[in-house]
């Protein structure tokens, strides 16, 4: 049995779909009836990290799991390590992130994830561990202003990050998962080039055929966009990110991709070119002009 958590999330669902037929396969969700697009065959699980009677019923019987926590600074690692373990889990596979390599690093975040990677290397079950840069699903939060204004707006929008496409994420997350020689391995996955906001909004346009503006945020206006959506203390680690990135700490390409599946890393141009129908629903009058 593999259970696959974070199942309704943007790396978890896919990973449920790349898993071969014929496993068993357990999904989990706190909202088990929004897991979708997945065969009958497949288990479905909900509840949280909190309870702990979910904790056991999602894990009883599991030899392996994808682990995904969005908690920052909660105990959702811990809780799920010592319910795992307590059930005989022998292999989990954990969603990190690369930040953890940057000896810079020391916001928030970042302390959380290397916390919750320790955690997992103590525990005495196998374990691997997927380090992704910034997922290219991230400029899907551009698709409002794109569709009604043709603008994309950001911070430090020339600083350049390899971001990589969740898919990828997924597909590595899936041959580990069912696959051996992976344990106490960690993977850091990129895309096949590092990108600036400004090349995205650049790429986006072409293949929109539209020409977009891009709008650089001041960090006062970037942190008030954040504060929208996450606590003060994630905005003050998203923004101490970003500053690393206009240094020039997450530009660095990794083919691990290609070594784990065989194949390269899909560039952003491929990512975009599947989502077009995001952006472009609002945008009726193409120019023929692109940026």
């Amino acid at each position: 049995m593999i259970l696959v958590t974070g199942a309704t999330g943007t790396v978890g669902r896919e990973v449920a779909r790349r898993l071969p037929a014929g496993r068993r396969v357990r999904v989990w969700a706190r909202d088990p009836a929004k897991i979708a697009g997945l065969s009958t065959a497949v288990e479905r699980v909900g509840g949280d990290y909190e309870d702990p009677r979910a904790l056991d019923r999602a894990v009883a019987g599991v030899r392996t799991v994808f682990l995904v926590t969005t908690r920052v600074g909660g105990d959702d690692d811990a809780r799920f390590v010592a319910a795992a373990r307590a059930a005989g889990v022998r292999r989990v596979v954990k969603l990190s992130a690369a930040a953890v390599l940057d000896r810079q690093a020391d916001d928030l975040i970042t302390r959380w994830q290397r916390a919750s990677e320790e955690l997992l290397r103590a525990s005495g079950m196998e374990w691997t561990l997927l380090r992704p840069r910034a997922f290219m699903s991230n400029s899907l939060a551009w698709a409002a202003s794109v569709r009604s204004e043709r603008t994309v707006r950001a911070l430090h929008g020339t600083s350049a990050n390899a971001c990589v496409d969740p898919g990828d994420v997924a597909e590595v997350a899936a041959r580990v998962l069912t696959g051996e020689g992976h344990a106490g391995r960690a993977y850091t996955l990129t895309g096949p080039r590092a990108l600036t906001a400004v090349g995205q909004t650049r790429q986006l346009g072409r293949l929109l055929g539209v020409r977009l503006r891009f709008e650089e945020l001041s960090r006062d206006e970037a942190r008030a966009g954040l504060e929208r959506r996450y606590p003060a203390p994630v905005v003050e680690a998203l923004l101490e990110s970003a500053e690393r990135q206009r240094a020039g700490a997450k530009a660095q390409v990794e083919d691990t991709v290609r070594t784990l599946t065989g194949r390269r890393a899909r560039s952003f141009r491929e990512w975009a070119g599947d989502h077009l129908d995001v952006f472009a629903p609002l945008l009726d009058e193409r120019e023929t002009r692109p940026m």
